[in-house]
């Protein structure tokens, strides 16, 4: 079994719910093993210009129910060079780092397994996103929260929906995963769902025209994914004034109204879960790893993995709103 004596914690990327839960449990759960722990603001940003602070059990205290991240989170394109990770490397040899926990999503992943192969340095990552797009867990940290948020918001709109012969097309993120938008119909009692994995097989716009979309309904709504491949909602929108022009459209973008908000119990308790995990994960030697969860039970997924490898969508939920929507 490892002993670290100080452990570094950055969140990166897209913020999302559940990530101060999160850095909450990473920082107790180290302390109670003995170690100190040093917050790293803005992520690989901050690693490189040295904006860290020493972290004690207050710091992390009365934040378990707050959105976003304590730590701040940035984009890095220095840390994407060879000098830039080198000068991040300096930085954790000057504070006496000695172990690393990434929260963040696919490129917060991809800068930790690059940066641990190069120094051999160990690094354990705990997948926060709202796009719930990494392989090995069946949800990510901020997904339930984002999940949420988009079935109020359709909520309010099939009120207005429900007074007009309208479609309203409801653009959800998730670039390249369609888990928000499918889920988000299916909780929120939409019509249909335009997401990326299905995009790239067939029209999914004419699919659902054909299918009879508002063949009983006076007023419909459909998420779209926010994705290039789908068009996002802006686009399948104006397909359908060109190609259907005797529909009434109206488009709605929720934006960054999905990131925030207070993170739902589910995410909480899962970023707790994961945080202690991370620090067993060191305590164990495991290095390079994501903390995931699969079946309720906590796993270590290789970063290669948890980045190479493409999550499905379960195709039977398609069918389920289909047969749910009529």
């Amino acid at each position: 079994m490892s002993t670290f004596k100080c452990i570094g914690i950055l969140t990166s990327g897209g913020d999302a719910p559940g990530m101060n839960a999160a850095i909450r449990a990473v920082t107790r759960s180290a302390i109670y093993n003995g170690m100190k722990v040093k917050g790293i603001y803005r992520g690989y940003k901050g690693l490189i210009t040295g904006e860290i602070e020493d972290f004690k059990t207050q710091n992390v205290s009365n934040i378990i129910q707050r959105g976003g991240t304590i730590l701040k989170t940035a984009r890095c394109l220095e840390f994407k060079t060879q000098e830039g990770r080198k000068q991040a490397h300096e930085t954790l040899q000057k504070e006496e780092i000695d172990a690393l926990v990434t929260i963040g999503g696919d490129g917060t992943l991809t800068g930790a397994r690059i940066f641990a192969q190069e120094f051999n340095f160990p690094v354990v990552g705990l997948p926060g996103t709202i796009d719930n797009d990494l392989f090995g867990t069946d949800v990510t940290i901020g997904y339930d929260t984002a999940l949420n948020t988009i079935m109020e918001c359709v909520d309010k709109i099939r009120d207005t929906a429900s007074s007009h012969d309208r479609i309203f097309f409801i653009e959800v993120m998730g670039r390249d995963a369609g888990f928000l938008a499918l889920n988000g119909a299916l909780a929120s009692g939409a019509e249909a769902a335009i997401i990326p994995e299905i995009s790239k097989e067939k029209d999914q716009l004419s699919d659902m025209i054909e299918f009879g979309l508002r063949s009983s309904k006076n007023s419909s709504i459909v998420l779209v994914a926010e994705s290039e491949v789908t068009g996002g909602a802006m686009g399948v929108a104006e397909r359908v004034k060109k190609e259907y022009p005797n529909f009434d459209v109206r488009v709605t973008i929720l934006g960054h109204l999905q990131r925030g908000g207070s993170p739902s119990a589910q995410d909480r308790i899962m970023a707790t879960r994961m945080g202690v995990a991370a620090i067993d994960a060191l305590l164990e030697d495991q290095r390079n790893v994501m903390i995931g969860i699969q079946n309720e039970q906590i796993v270590y997924v290789p970063f290669s993995k948890a980045i190479r490898n493409e999550k499905s969508i379960n195709r039977d939920l398609l069918n389920i709103l289909r047969i749910s929507s009529i």
